[in-house]
């Protein structure tokens, strides 16, 4: 009588598969229908969407920084005339804030 053997395991692949304009499809360890890179598995487990691929490699692009500034402005939260952390009723002085927010790289 012959001994049982175990079949050998599948190897395993961490991939994101992409469209052809190197936007994300997903990731998997299955094979797909897709284009893909492989990637690591600290990469495939953050499951990162904000990211492409470029002549078969995986970029992430620079994250962009958000300022917000408070503004002068004609509609907005009335605020006292000397100090911007008084808010009042817009019967009385004062002065209109908004909040803008620009991008930088």
């Amino acid at each position: 009588m012959s001994e049982w053997v175990p079949p050998e395991p599948k190897p395993i692949f961490f991939r994101l598969y992409y469209n052809d304009d190197g936007t994300p499809v997903k990731y998997s360890m299955e094979e797909e229908p897709y284009l893909f890179v492989e990637i690591d598995s600290e990469t495939f487990w953050s499951a990162n969407m904000n990211v492409r691929v470029v002549d078969g490699q995986l970029v992430f692009p620079k994250p962009t920084v958000t300022v917000n500034k408070l503004q002068p402005a004609e509609h907005g939260t009335a605020c006292s005339p000397t100090d911007v952390c008084v808010v009042v009723s817009e019967d009385q002085p004062n002065i209109k804030w908004t909040l803008s927010s620009n991008e930088i790289n």
